[in-house]
């Protein structure tokens, strides 16, 4: 059963969880202000960076579901500090390496790592979240989404102060190190994981059935497919705000992180708010409402021709968007006869196809039309997933 009053145990825990999501985003974004630096430096068009950008996302593709299974079998900790590792070992490379075959296999490397820990430390979180007793989720992708704006800040802040670019990237990758490794112990281990499983879904969550079937649940697939939507949209700030305010809006490429950065923390302070926002409202409305502001918001930073409206723009996506995916996995979790652990990994996975599929999408669009036309298309999408969970959803 759900602890009301949660251990000293659980809550060290949860604060582990909201770090490990501020290691996450702070990866993740750290790649942000790198973009266009990759972009010169490799002589690339918008079609060709957004093929190289494939590799991210079939990274992350390839690993997610193996991640539910390698949670199952070794615990969530242990695969979020090994994803940790690796993903700030490789982080510096990305700002160095010349060679595009390089670059790709190691923006693969990167994604795959990016892929793995997102899996594990969002089942993780639903584990703290039932044990807890009240919805987290949306404060531990909120730590995703303060890591997000230090992350795309951090690097070009450093260089304008005349940091060397390499040592300010290794700066933030022993920082993610030091974090994973001193938060690992707070982990739960995988016997505390599988009580908690066990406990929960013989009271409210009964698990039956073959598991490896959970993936063509109907349910499943349409949480995957509103996941995909958002993530595509997700995917699109971090990966193309940079060359959008540059090459479109024209801004200084020491603050082309600014989109992202606005971005991150709009979805930053909405999350850390999100889970009264939730636990007042009903799923339904938080998410239908929010794609609609993420549709405005991304419409005004289309048409916007002042660098201050395209930030608000971003912002209202951030807002928008800020806690739309932690209900949606808090609902994963919830699914009856299905295992966490195989309908994150499955979410997350369908989901992450937003993030392969967006990049290389946008590039073709932007390539044959505009950034700005491609960022459009993304308004709309948002504004079929308040349609579609305004009729499905629950």
């Amino acid at each position: 059963m759900n602890v009301a009053i949660p251990s000293g145990h659980v809550v060290k825990a949860r604060i582990a969880t909201q770090l490990i999501f501020l290691v996450c985003g702070l990866g993740m974004a750290s790649w942000a202000p790198m973009v266009p630096f990759a972009k010169d430096r490799l002589a690339l068009n918008d079609a060709n960076l957004g093929l190289l950008l494939l590799l991210l996302g079939g990274g992350a593709m390839v690993m997610m579901p193996t991640s539910g299974w390698l949670v199952s079998r070794y615990g969530s900790r242990v695969v979020i500090a090994c994803a940790a590792l690796v993903m700030a070992f490789v982080l510096p490379l990305l700002l160095i390496l010349k060679s595009i075959p390089a670059m790709a296999v190691t923006l693969f490397i990167f994604g795959s790592s990016i892929g793995t820990i997102d899996v594990a430390m969002n089942a993780h979180g639903v584990q703290v979240q039932n044990l807890f007793g009240r919805p987290i989720m949306s404060s531990l992708h909120g730590l995703f989404s303060v890591g997000g704006l230090f992350g795309s800040l951090g690097l070009g802040f450093l260089i304008k102060l005349g940091v060397n670019p390499v040592y300010a990237i290794v700066s933030i990758a022993v920082l993610m190190i030091v974090i994973s490794l001193t938060q690992y112990k707070y982990l739960f281990p995988v016997t505390v994981e599988r009580q908690s499983i066990a406990t929960f879904s013989a009271s409210e969550n009964p698990v039956e059935g073959n598991q490896r079937f959970g993936w063509l649940s109907g349910s499943v697939l349409f949480l995957g497919f509103m996941c995909f939507a958002v993530f595509l949209a997700e995917g699109a700030i971090l990966d193309w705000s940079a060359i959008f305010l540059r090459d479109t809006k024209g801004v200084d490429p020491a603050f082309s992180g600014a989109g992202y950065a606005a971005f991150s923390v709009a979805m930053a302070i909405m999350r850390l708010v999100g889970d009264k926002l939730v636990a007042r409202l009903n799923g339904k409305t938080v998410v239908v409402i929010g794609s609609l502001l993420g549709a405005v918001g991304l419409g005004i930073a289309v048409l916007s021709p002042w660098v201050a409206g395209i930030l608000a723009g971003f912002v209202l996506l951030g807002l928008g968007a800020a806690n739309i995916v932690p209900i949606f996995f808090s609902e994963a979790g919830r699914l009856p006869g299905i295992a966490p652990t195989v309908s994150i990994a499955a979410i997350t996975t369908i989901g992450y196809t937003g993030m392969l599929a967006g990049p290389a999408a946008l590039g073709f669009i932007a390539q044959h039309f505009s950034l700005a036309t491609a960022f459009g298309s993304l308004a709309l999408l948002l504004v079929l997933v308040a349609l579609s969970y305004a009729v499905k959803g629950k």
